[in-house]
């Protein structure tokens, strides 16, 4: 059958397609040959065609659960019967109550105050928001900027973006929002200061310091920073860095905001990275995998320090900010039947376990005679892990084409969807990943990798970067 008969068995016409945008796609290039999706289940996919796909990336590090969970499933429909929406100027309502209770339970320390909303990039807004305020009601109100990483990305809104440090995300709609300001991350394989992990005196994060002295300790509001980052090819720092950037934080009065809308709710091999690194922020911002992709949901929740300062003294005083769909009753309840999931499955074990399984046979690909010359660095926590590709061991060179995007269109064929930049690729799958699926998994990357080589040497890959 072809693919445009299996359209029309989904009362779809090609035609119908030139009335959607997706995310960083060239519509007039994915029309030509579309991927859709019909079914999935576990940590499968399945498109329209009837052809499987092992779902390597958990849509997008969002499906913490798998996919077709039936406890997540009937919550929903149960939930359904009762009440879809709650006034959110007027009210609260029964699941949203008991997810923040939740959310105050497995969060580490003293983060027990919650703020729900309805995605990721909602999630940083709100937090740099409340930092704002936060200090302007502490008597400091000459806080405004936010220090945030290069290559960190926070999201599509204006002020995700302009805590952004990728350019090929926010070039194009520069100039961006003032008083963000970046430093560079914990990249030790290609470190920006020269140095060597540990004669380096962890200086990606001392250098924090030397910022904020040279900003003026009075303006600076608070850091945003993914524990562990995505875009830049999953940036591991060492285990010190955190615990620097908790003190340097504590002493200059700067809230220590960390983004785990990625790194959240097991993905790292705890419930949170923030218990993975041994360091209590004073907001953790969450989104994507909270309901495990079966409805959108964000949240922040922050410390009692920080709640104190909107508690009591009028509604002049209450955090000045919301969201029609934050606390959605359906939302709260997929979130709840998710997190219930991971806790009764103990899937954050499983995390753990596969998580190190699958970094163990990577790294003997990187120790082979043939994917060894090419696989530089592997690195991240649990089951988030990236594969750094290089030319040259010595000097580290990457390749001069896209690599990666090459290995991604193989992998695609073939069945199975990961991360994929020019230079590295990433492993997310579902936390329920079992050995079996993951050998399969590893299976399918060496052939893509192995014949990407094969073009490479035959010339036949572009030079033309998709930046991603």
């Amino acid at each position: 059958m072809s693919l445009k008969e299996s359209m029309l068995r989904y009362s779809i016409v090609p035609e119908d397609l030139k009335h959607i945008v997706l995310d960083f796609k060239q519509m007039e290039d994915f029309i030509k040959h579309p991927l859709i999706m019909a079914k999935a289940d576990g940590v499968w996919l399945e498109d329209i065609e009837g052809k499987r796909y092992l779902d390597g990336l958990s849509g997008v590090f969002t499906v913490q659960v798998g996919h077709n969970n039936p406890r997540i499933k009937e919550a929903i429909k149960k939930q359904m019967e009762k009440i879809c929406f709650a006034p959110p100027l007027h009210a609260t309502n029964i699941p949203a109550i008991k997810l923040a209770k939740l959310m105050a339970e497995i969060a580490p320390g003293d983060l027990n105050t919650v703020k729900l909303l309805s995605g990721g990039s909602e999630a940083t807004e709100a937090a740099m928001k409340l930092g704002r305020q936060y200090h302007t009601q502490t008597g400091s109100p000459k806080k405004y900027k936010v220090i945030a990483r290069y290559w960190g990305y926070h999201g599509a809104t204006m002020g995700g973006l302009s805590a952004t440090g990728f350019p090929h995300r926010k070039a194009i709609f520069e100039p961006t929002m003032n008083g963000f300001i970046h430093v560079f991350p914990p990249t030790c394989y290609r470190c920006p200061y020269g140095l060597g992990y540990p004669d380096c005196g962890i200086r990606c994060a001392t250098i924090v310091e030397d910022v904020i002295k040279m900003e003026g300790p009075k303006t600076v509001a608070s850091m945003i920073l993914e524990p562990i980052g995505n875009t830049g090819g999953i940036i591991t720092p060492p285990n010190e860095y955190f615990t620097i950037l908790r003190e340097i934080c504590d002493k200059y009065n700067v809230l220590l905001m960390f983004d785990e809308i990625i790194n959240g709710f097991g993905r790292t091999g705890q419930m949170f990275a923030a218990q993975t690194f041994n360091t209590i922020p004073d907001v953790l911002i969450t989104g994507k995998s909270m309901a495990s992709g079966y409805t959108p949901m964000g949240a922040i929740t922050f410390r009692d320090k920080v709640e104190q300062a909107f508690w009591g003294g009028g509604s002049d005083r209450a955090f000045s900010h919301g969201h029609t769909f934050g606390g959605n009753p359906l939302s709260s309840t997929a979130t709840l039947a998710s997190i219930e999931e991971i806790r009764e499955r103990d899937l954050v074990t499983n995390a753990r376990e596969m998580g190190g399984y699958l970094r163990a046979e990577l790294e003997k690909l990187k120790n082979s005679d043939t994917l060894g010359n090419i696989i530089g660095d592997i690195r991240g926590k649990g089951l988030m892990i990236g594969v750094e590709f290089i030319k040259n061991h010595e000097t580290k060179e990457s390749f001069d084409i896209p690599f990666g995007k090459e290995v991604e269109k193989i992998l695609i064929q073939k069945g199975l969807i990961l991360r994929c930049d020019p230079n590295w690729i990433a492993f997310a799958p579902p936390l329920i990943v079992t050995k079996e699926e993951l050998d399969q998994m590893i299976r399918i990357f060496v052939e893509g990798v192995e014949e990407t080589l094969e073009k490479v040497k035959a010339g036949k890959v572009s030079k033309s970067f998709d930046k991603f």
